[in-house]
C-alpha cells in the first residue's frame, strides 16, 4: 500500500533533512576518500534551505513540495550531488502532477538522475541504491535492512563516474557517499509511511 499524501510527502522530506543533519560528518568522512570530503556539508546546505522553505509553506501539494526540494538542492547544494538530487526531485514532481503511483514516481526520479549522470548499476553511485530500491518497491519487499544492504554493496563496486573514477582503486571497500545519502532518502520514505507492504 502506498500513502503519498501532502502530509506523508512533507514528513518524508523532513525526515530526509533530519538524517542529513545527523549524518553530515559521516557523509563527509566517506567523501574524503575521493578527495574533497564535503558531500555531507553540501547536502546539508540544500537540506537546510529546503527546511526553511517547508517551514514557511502551508499550501503546497506533493508535486510542489518535490519541485521545491529539487530547486533547493540545485540552488544550494552545488556540484554533482545538487544536480543529481535536484533533477530526481524535479522529475518526481512532474510524475506526481501526472498522478503516478509511488513506483512511477521513483522511476521518474531515476530518469532525472540518469539524465544528468548517465550512471548504470555497479558504477558506485546513488543509482546502485535507487534502482534496487525501486525493484524492491515493485516486488513489495522493501525494508530498512534491504536499503542498508544496497548502500553497503557499493563497497564492492568500481567507481566509473565523476572524480571517484580517477581514484577508483583507492575506493575499494569504501561505501559511496552518494549511495549513503540516497539510503537516508529511502529510509525516510519508509519511516514516513509512504511505502507499506
Amino acid at each position: 500500500m502506498e500513502m503519498l499524501t501532502v502530509e506523508t510527502t512533507k514528513t518524508w522530506l523532513s525526515l530526509f533533512i533530519e538524517k542529513l543533519e545527523m549524518n553530515e560528518k559521516y557523509l563527509n568522512t566517506l567523501d574524503e576518500s575521493i578527495g574533497d570530503g564535503d558531500h555531507g556539508a553540501n547536502m546539508l546546505r540544500g537540506a537546510q534551505y529546503l527546511k526553511a522553505k517547508l517551514a514557511e509553506d502551508t499550501q503546497s501539494g506533493s508535486a510542489e513540495l518535490f519541485r521545491m526540494a529539487g530547486m533547493s538542492f540545485i540552488q544550494k547544494t552545488g556540484g554533482a550531488a545538487g544536480l543529481l538530487y535536484g533533477q530526481a526531485f524535479l522529475h518526481m514532481s512532474q510524475s506526481l502532477q501526472e498522478g503516478d503511483d509511488l513506483l512511477g514516481i521513483l522511476a521518474s526520479g531515476l530518469e532525472g538522475i540518469k539524465k544528468v549522470g548517465q550512471a548504470e548499476l555497479r558504477e558506485k553511485t546513488l543509482v546502485d541504491v535507487w534502482i534496487p530500491v525501486t525493484e524492491d518497491v515493485r516486488n513489495k519487499r522493501l525494508t530498512l535492512d534491504r536499503i542498508n544492504e544496497h548502500v553497503i554493496s557499493t563497497k564492492d563496486f568500481k567507481a566509473k563516474k565523476g572524480r571517484a573514477a580517477y581514484v577508483s582503486e583507492q575506493l575499494n571497500g569504501h561505501v559511496d557517499p552518494g549511495a549513503a545519502s540516497c539510503g537516508y532518502f529511502f529510509e525516510a520514505m519508509l519511516e514516513a509511511g509512504v511505502y507499506d507492504e
